[in-house]
C-alpha cells in the first residue's frame, strides 16, 4: 500500500499567553492519502490553521508526532516538497504575474527548474491566466491575483498543496469558479491537497474527505468520505446527494462546542 501523503498522530499544540496556556489543539489523529483532497472544516478558532502550520513546519506541535511523505515536516519543506496558498494572495506589486511566479527560483537561490518541471509561463496557463502574464496585480481582479498565488505555490511540482481559505474573502460568484478550477487543476497535477474553509459547501464540492474540527481545545469530531463522483461540476451542489452530505456535516457542526 502507498504511504500516506500526510500522517499525523495525537498532535497536540499549546500557546503560552500572558497569563494562561491555550491549547489549540489536543489529539489530532488523521491522514490524507496520496493524491487525495481533504477538507478542514470547523468554527473560528477549531485550530484549522494551526494544524495546517504543524504540517507545513511553521509550528512546532507540542505533542505528538506529524509525518508528510514518509519524512518530517521540516525534511519535505527543505525538499521543496510542499506549497503554501495563503488567504491573502501575497504578490509583489511592482513586480508581474509571471515575475510574481518566478518568484520563489530567486528567493530559493535555484534558478533552474528540475527536467520536466512545469515552467511559470505553463503554470499560469493551467490556473487559467495565460495572456495576462505581463499583467501587474493591480491590473488584476481578487479571483485572478489568488490564481496568480496557486500558479506560484505549484511552482517545482510540490507533491502537497497546503491552502489555507485561500478564497474566503472573494465573492461568491468569483469562489464558484475558483472552486471548479481547483478540483480541475488538482485531476491534472495529481498534488495532494489539504484545504481549509469554513463553507461546508465548499468542503463538500471540492474534497474526497473532510475532517471536522470541533473547539477549545481543536479535536477531530468527525471524519467524513465525500460519496460523489470524482468527476464533479457546480450543478452537483443541487443534487440529493450532495444536500444529504452537507446535512450530516451541518449536524457534526451543531454538535461541536
Amino acid at each position: 500500500m502507498t504511504a500516506p501523503a500526510v500522517e499525523c498522530r495525537d498532535i497536540s499544540v499549546r500557546f503560552m499567553s500572558e497569563r494562561r496556556v491555550v491549547t489549540a489543539l489536543e489529539d489530532v489523529s488523521f491522514s490524507v492519502p496520496a493524491g487525495g483532497f481533504v477538507s478542514l472544516l470547523g468554527p473560528s478558532g477549531c485550530g484549522k490553521s494551526t494544524l495546517l502550520r504543524v504540517v507545513a513546519d511553521l509550528i512546532a506541535p507540542s505533542g505528538g508526532k506529524a509525518s508528510v511523505l514518509g519524512a518530517t515536516p521540516a525534511e519535505a519543506r527543505k525538499a521543496r516538497a510542499l506549497g503554501f496558498v495563503f488567504q491573502d494572495a501575497a504578490l509583489l506589486p511592482w513586480r508581474t504575474a509571471l515575475e510574481n511566479v518566478e518568484l520563489p527560483l530567486e528567493v530559493g537561490g535555484r534558478r533552474a527548474l528540475a527536467a520536466g518541471a512545469a515552467t511559470p509561463r505553463e503554470l499560469l496557463a493551467l490556473v487559467g491566466l495565460a495572456g495576462w502574464e505581463n499583467s501587474f496585480p493591480h491590473e488584476l481582479s481578487g479571483g485572478m491575483r489568488q490564481r496568480v498565488s496557486i500558479a506560484r505555490a505549484l511552482l517545482g511540482g510540490p507533491r502537497l498543496l497546503l491552502m489555507d481559505e485561500p478564497f474566503g474573502a472573494l465573492d461568491e460568484i468569483t469562489r464558484d469558479r475558483l472552486n471548479a478550477e481547483l478540483r480541475r487543476i488538482w485531476a491534472e497535477t495529481g498534488t495532494t491537497i489539504l484545504f481549509v474553509t469554513h463553507s461546508v459547501y465548499e468542503a463538500v464540492f471540492l474534497a474526497e474527505q473532510v475532517l471536522v474540527l470541533s473547539a477549545n481545545p481543536g479535536r477531530v469530531a468527525a471524519l467524513e468520505t465525500i460519496e460523489l463522483p470524482r468527476d464533479r461540476d457546480l450543478s452537483i451542489r443541487d443534487t440529493a446527494d450532495f444536500v444529504a452530505i452537507t446535512a450530516r456535516l451541518r449536524a457534526h457542526l451543531g454538535s461541536v462546542h
